[in-house]
């Protein structure tokens, strides 16, 4: 899987939920790639990462938009 990084970077550029408070809680990162996503632990930013395909991230965020409107 390639990495989408801006400006030429040869690092992905990581984000948190929103819904992270910084406070230590549970938590993913992810950073986006030109097929999909990555995400890894916050906890543990040397740890192993996940790849996922495009059209499966895009499934999970709308599960997920779909369960936080209820």
């Amino acid at each position: 899987m390639s990495i989408a990084t801006p400006s030429g970077r040869s690092h992905p550029v990581w984000f948190t939920s929103s819904y992270s408070n910084g406070a230590g809680g549970e938590c993913v990162e992810c950073a986006l790639s030109s097929e999909g996503a990555l995400v890894r632990d916050s906890k543990r930013a040397e740890g192993a990462e996940i790849a996922v395909r495009g059209e499966a991230w895009f499934s999970f965020i709308c599960a997920v938009k779909r369960n936080t409107e209820d």
